[in-house]
């Protein structure tokens, strides 16, 4: 988080701020989130995955992309889920 702030409360609110990361930083490539092709997102409970699902879907929406889920712990405790995500970037 900039300036070392908490990370939002929750799951979802932590994962939309993962997706939105992800998608500025596509942005800034001249990418969407229809370019990325696997996403990997990591929880610390596996409880989580219906919140963070459904803030998955919004952002992917009807064609997802290829996901994998695991359950870790992550360095910063503050945090719940983790998301990476790979695309393919079109030639701008």
């Amino acid at each position: 988080m900039p300036g070392g702030a908490d990370p939002p409360a929750g799951a979802y609110a932590q994962a939309r701020r993962c997706l939105e990361i992800i998608t500025a930083a596509l942005a800034e490539l001249g990418a969407a989130p229809e370019h990325v092709i696997r996403t990997r997102i990591f929880l610390t409970d596996p409880a989580h995955i219906v919140d963070v699902g459904r803030a998955h879907a919004e952002v992917f929406g009807a064609v997802p992309p290829v996901t994998t889920g695991v359950v870790a712990a992550l360095l910063d405790p503050r945090w719940l889920v983790e998301i990476e995500a790979d695309a393919i970037v079109p030639d701008a």
